[in-house]
């Protein structure tokens, strides 16, 4: 069956819960990097530094393994529809303050704040979207979901491109706290999982006991999910900064670079996701991330904008390409129990491990007297590989019935 014939069978209720999740992920992601493309205005206006801003980039991602395991805790228990919109409402309320910080203390509070809401979202979101499609949809249906965060890149490109000079950088968060009218529409047009209602009547363990069972395949997610999370951040959050003071684009010709790029990442997590339903989780994103390498001299040392924009929209397009088979691949993997605890907490702590990555950077490029490109294409290389070796070695249980006993056994051995 085709990918297209596969979303063509989904049923309205369906369609609804893949709406919800994908939107609640693109909302957060556009929350979330309204604040890569202002990194040099805030410095000014606080009187610091770039690597001091950065920082807050930093905290927000540090602090997401809590709203991962708070709000997925919650999911598992209460159920995915009720802790979603508990989501996208929070982190749109700490959005929405974060334009009225008198400091830079309170700036970075407030997006500590906002990093807790937003590690719920995906988790969250994930298994609310996998519980509910057929077997034979959650390949394209994961590189929807996943696509959803370059959305979110997207929206924020064109909002900064075309907003920006007329409303500042407050005025971007404040156009941030749009997200909260999602919540009506999930109140209105989502139903709970049928995966999680037939859990609640067979009971469930607690988090930790399961997490003791599959120990093994828990450090391999995390390990996995540090990649992962350093290959995405470690070719986006510096690049827009890269592009205004390396190459000196104005913000215009940055924010039409980063359109670019991030329809770029929307094709290749829809390409990977459906690729990984035909050849498998694993071979899909091993191929997805090895690509990238040869690619990555264009995407930073490209002699005009034009050329830029090319390599910036392939390396994106296998980037998150490979990313567009993480929420499928990590919700096959977990036990049924704490599905919607296990990928989130697991994807939450990569993002804590690889949360350094743009103070990294930034250290580094200031270190090569200002050499950004050099900096992103060292992480950018040295990732790529480590993701398609951890994937390779890894775990793989496509198309596992959720609900079966096999979906719930502990993992004791690698998977081909």
């Amino acid at each position: 069956m085709s990918a297209l014939e596969s979303l063509r069978r989904l049923t309205p209720q369906q369609r609804n819960t893949v709406i919800a999740s994908y939107l609640g992920w693109t909302l957060d992601a556009f929350d979330f990097f309204i604040l890569v493309f202002v990194l040099k205005y805030i410095a000014t206006e606080f009187k610091t530094d770039v690597p001091a801003v950065s920082v807050a980039i930093l905290l927000t991602l540090a602090m997401r393994p809590v709203g991962a395991l708070l709000f997925g805790l919650a999911s598992d228990k209460y159920g995915r529809r009720i802790t979603l919109m508990v989501n996208v409402l929070l982190y749109s309320i700490f959005e929405f303050l974060t334009g009225f910080s008198t400091g830079l203390t309170m700036f970075i509070v407030l997006r500590a704040l906002y990093g807790i809401a937003m590690g719920g979202e995906w988790g969250v979101g994930a298994s609310l979207v996998m519980e509910t499609v057929p077997e034979e949809s959650r390949g394209i249906v994961s590189g929807i979901l996943q696509a959803g965060y370059p959305s979110g890149y997207l929206l924020a490109s064109i909002v900064f491109f075309l907003l920006f000079p007329i409303i500042g950088w407050r005025g971007m968060f404040f156009v941030g706290a749009a997200p909260a009218l999602l919540v009506l529409y999930i109140r209105r047009s989502v139903e709970e999982s049928p995966a999680f209602l037939k859990q609640q009547e067979r009971g469930r363990r607690p988090f930790l006991t399961v997490l003791r069972e599959n120990i093994p395949l828990f450090i391999w997610s995390v390990l996995l999910m540090t990649a992962f999370n350093f290959f995405s951040h470690g070719t986006q959050d510096l690049y827009p900064t890269f592009l205004e003071t390396q190459r000196n684009y104005d913000s215009y010709t940055t924010g039409a670079i980063a359109i670019v790029y991030n329809i770029g990442a929307i094709c290749g997590g829809l390409f990977f996701g459906a690729l990984s339903q035909r050849i498998g989780r694993k071979k899909a994103i091993v191929i997805a991330a090895l690509i990238a390498v040869p690619v990555a001299p264009l995407w930073v040392y490209a002699p005009g904008p034009v050329l830029l924009a090319i390599g910036a929209f392939l390396m994106q397009f296998f980037v998150q390409g490979a990313w567009g088979i993480v929420p499928v691949h990590l919700n096959e993997l977990s036990p049924d129990e704490v599905r919607s605890t296990f990928p989130g907490f697991a994807y939450q702590l990569g993002n804590l491990l690889a949360s350094g990555n743009a103070t990294i950077q930034s250290g580094l490029a200031a270190h090569w007297n200002g050499d950004y490109a050099y900096a992103l294409l060292i992480v950018a290389g040295i990732v790529a590989v480590v993701v398609a070796v951890l994937a390779a070695f890894g775990y793989e249980k496509k198309d596992v019935r959720f609900g079966s006993e096999d979906a719930g056994e502990p993992h004791r051995a690698l998977r081909a």
